[in-house]
């Protein structure tokens, strides 16, 4: 099955569990480790991936209950990922309506937006652990692609950096983390 070929709550069930297997692997100690976002730690990756979806999902009528990441971050997150996917399975027709994208179907507006952060923020959370994680060629070049023609709309969002200067033969997830403002060579502190 390709990723196309696969619907939005399979396609979040993946895309969470990266995030889910880094958070069970991350030690106490870990979550304090800084991360390639400036001023976020570990926990603060998780912390935005489990807080941002809350007023988001407004737009469809849906009231998330605040979770406390602080205190448990992977039950938080586990927390968190079940409702998600509860929502993805049942959308029930719900259309999510938001001024920046207009009335959208709310697995489909949680497709776009959302899993693909969850994605994105996975090599954040990765990198901040010490690992070296694989975004998948195909996927950067397709999203990066996406994103080009709307660059200024991203970059006014302020969710996302200064496009970081890289070579021409940086790799495709190089190029795509540097559009949205990562420094494709960062590594945690020692």
């Amino acid at each position: 099955m390709t990723r196309d070929s696969m619907g939005p709550a399979q396609r979040h069930a993946d895309d969470a569990a990266l995030i889910t297997a880094l958070a069970e692997s991350a030690s106490d100690e870990d979550w304090g480790r800084p991360s390639p976002v400036a001023e976020w730690t570990a926990l603060d990756v998780v912390r935005h991936l489990v807080e941002w979806p809350g007023e988001f999902l407004e737009g469809a009528g849906i009231r998330l209950a605040e979770l406390d990441v602080g205190a448990d971050p992977v039950g938080a997150w586990r927390q968190h990922v079940a409702r998600i996917q509860d929502i993805l399975e049942n959308p029930e027709g719900r259309v999510l309506s938001n001024p920046e994208i207009g009335d959208r179907p709310v697995d489909e507006a949680i497709d776009e937006f959302y899993t693909t952060d969850v994605w994105m923020h996975s090599w954040d959370l990765a990198k901040a652990l010490g690992r070296e994680p694989d975004l998948g060629a195909e996927r950067c070049a397709t999203v990066l692609a996406a994103m080009g023609p709307i660059e200024q709309i991203l970059r006014e969002s302020g969710e996302y950096g200064p496009e970081v200067p890289v070579s021409p033969q940086a790799s495709e997830q190089d190029r795509l983390l540097a559009f949205i403002g990562r420094d494709p060579a960062w590594q945690p502190p020692n």
